[in-house]
């Protein structure tokens, strides 16, 4: 008997308002990998702070989905008071049992793909400096310091910028 393994299909979308929850958990996994004494508690309600990201008007919210589970995210916006053509991604994680399958590189390609299609030529964000994964992560992506936003002294995040390529 012959056997093969059948790729699972992978779909980029937008998130649900629904699936707030599960989006706050994958996200609560995620940063908790990066702080060494362990997820401070900041007060927020995430799951709230999620619906709200994935109803915002200006804002967009998108999830890689396998066999019916969020197994990555990222939102981004216009930043408030930014310049034109710029969008900030406020967010980007993937849950890090599936780390290194791929997920967030398809991820980061939609978003730039997203906002080459709205017409922004610039990305923001900032990283919190003890994600080296991350930060290695966006640097094989082409982002960037962000010469506009040094650190500042005692600073826990780096801003980085990516120059949106333009379409084929």
């Amino acid at each position: 008997m012959i056997s093969h393994h059948e790729r699972v299909p992978r779909t980029i979308r937008g998130a649900l308002p629904a699936e707030a929850e599960n989006i706050a958990a994958l996200h609560r996994r995620a940063r908790s990998t990066y702080y060494p004494d362990g997820l401070p508690d900041d007060g927020i309600d995430w799951t709230a702070a999620w619906r709200g990201a994935v109803e915002r008007p200006d804002g967009q919210v998108l999830c890689v989905v396998e066999e019916g589970t969020i197994l990555g995210i990222a939102s981004f916006r216009p930043p408030q008071d930014g310049p034109a053509g710029t969008v900030k991604l406020f967010q980007f994680h993937v849950d890090p049992d599936h780390w290194r399958r791929g997920i967030g590189t398809a991820l980061h390609a939609a978003c730039v793909a997203r906002w080459r299609a709205d017409g922004r030529h610039c990305a923001v964000l900032d990283v919190h400096v003890d994600n080296l994964r991350a930060r290695s992560f966006y640097a094989r992506h082409g982002w960037v310091p962000d010469p506009a936003h040094p650190p500042a002294p005692g600073d826990h995040h780096l801003f980085l910028r990516l120059s949106v390529p333009p379409g084929e």
